[in-house]
């Protein structure tokens, strides 16, 4: 478990509230069976998109307002819009997500869904079935290897999420096949593009390679995507106006790269409002 002072207040506040939770979670183990993410990553290369996971998210500690839509009609545009895969945010007190919406979600798509909590105890999982689980490497810390069993054991394919070369480490030792390297540091939650840059090219070639947080434009897409990226999770620049437009957007980057270049865009690192 990583040290409580390294984390910024707000990423403090929600971990604990993770362990709260955990405290009264479910007993029943529930038994899943999962969409292939790695296959819908496919599908999507195949037809020319950026394999991309559109992420519903009401609100967060590092974006203003909350968005009342009916998730399941956003879920559905994220989808027409191109998403290979969809994620929910079930974490209720910070980013105003329940269970109940992956639930109404994945009755509603035909994709893969990931269910994006903090979840920190075994129990944890069996809170609602979805086709993958969220494992932040750095809030399990040893307890890495016996979560992703546990996960597996369920039915669960598994997103480990890292922010550095030594949690990657321990990911991959612990036997994650699917890994997300997130750009937003979790000490002064700014964002850093480069965060990704530097741990890609450490991550096996057998291992699926998700870049996370801070990819707001289709030029920050192909940035992930030359950098080594087979996929992107992407939320609030999708949330942030037309969803179904917003997900196209990125997932036709690659093929629209001659359509939206900006010979004056500035590529360079942003370490302050970019969006998670």
């Amino acid at each position: 478990m990583d040290d409580p002072d390294e984390l910024a207040p707000a990423v403090r506040s929600i971990l604990s509230a993770a362990r709260d939770r955990a405290d009264a979670a479910a007993t029943e183990a529930v038994s899943v069976a999962p969409r292939d993410l790695a296959a819908a990553f496919e599908r999507a290369e195949a037809d020319g998109r950026v394999p991309v996971i559109a992420e519903v998210k009401p609100t967060s500690p590092t974006t203003e307002g909350t968005r009342e839509d009916d998730p399941v009609a956003l879920a559905e545009e994220m989808v027409a819009g191109g998403a290979a895969a969809l994620s929910v945010l079930t974490e209720p007190e910070h980013f105003g997500g329940n269970v109940e919406t992956v639930a109404r979600v994945r009755d509603a798509v035909d994709v893969p869904v990931l269910r994006k909590d903090f979840v920190v105890d075994e129990a944890q999982l069996d809170a609602v079935e979805s086709d993958v689980v969220l494992l932040i490497a750095r809030f399990v810390g040893d307890d890495l290897p016996d979560l992703l069993a546990a996960a597996r054991e369920r039915g669960f394919q598994v997103l480990v999420e890292v922010h550095d070369r030594d949690e990657l480490a321990a990911a991959i030792d612990a036997g994650a096949t699917t890994v997300g390297v997130n750009n937003r540091d979790l000490a002064e939650l700014v964002v850093d593009l480069g965060t990704f840059e530097s741990v890609a090219p450490h991550v096996p070639d057998d291992v699926t390679l998700i870049a996370e947080s801070g990819i707001g434009s289709p030029a920050d897409a192909r940035r992930m995507r030359a950098a080594g990226a087979d996929a992107l999770l992407v939320g609030s620049a999708i949330m942030d106006g037309d969803v179904e437009a917003n997900t196209r957007a990125l997932t036709r980057a690659e093929a629209d790269e001659d359509d939206d270049a900006d010979p004056t865009a500035d590529d360079t690192t942003d370490t302050t409002e970019t969006p998670t």
